[in-house]
């Protein structure tokens, strides 16, 4: 390991000049060419359907494996877990959506969008644990949670359908 510090402007711009490569358009146009898989974007709206395909599983799963007195409750309990996962997902969604149709289209307006989006999904999530936690107490956290994380980790398959 290098430890020597960077003393002159001289080795940072031999470093700087070294990290990145600007490409011309011809030259960008040939990389999407060659690796149009690198370039391609899924719709979002298919991680929101995985959430719902997810949820369903994991509630079939414990309507299936659950004893008979409890089988009602926790395929409930991961119903609900799966909807506090997937809907404040869509909520933000239907919030970039909007902000695409937007007459205004600026990059200023679009972050505002992310981040009104973000603000929405977390409130959404909050007032969804705390509104179920407290109209429904016989819920079952275990399977609620489970489901919960594993709409979480349907963000992760994005990656690898691309």
């Amino acid at each position: 390991m290098n430890n020597k510090p960077l003393n002159t402007k001289r080795e940072w711009d031999e470093i700087e000049e070294d990290s990145f490569k600007t490409l011309s358009k011809e030259e960008m146009d040939a990389l999407r060419a060659s690796k149009p898989r690198n370039f391609s974007s899924i719709n979002s709206w298919w991680v929101v359907l995985s959430q719902v395909a997810v949820t369903l599983v994991i509630a079939g799963a414990c309507f299936v494996f659950s004893s008979q007195a409890d089988k009602s409750v926790y395929t409930y309990s991961a119903l609900v877990g799966g909807l506090i996962g997937f809907l404040p997902s869509a909520l933000f969604l239907m919030r970039i959506e909007a902000a695409k149709k937007s007459v205004k289209r600026s990059p200023g307006g679009f972050l505002a969008a992310v981040v009104s989006g973000e603000f929405i999904k977390i409130l959404a999530t909050i007032v969804l644990f705390i509104g179920f936690a407290l109209k429904q107490p016989d819920l079952k956290w275990i399977p609620l949670l489970v489901t919960y994380l594993a709409t979480l980790k349907c963000y992760l398959l994005a990656w690898f359908w691309k």
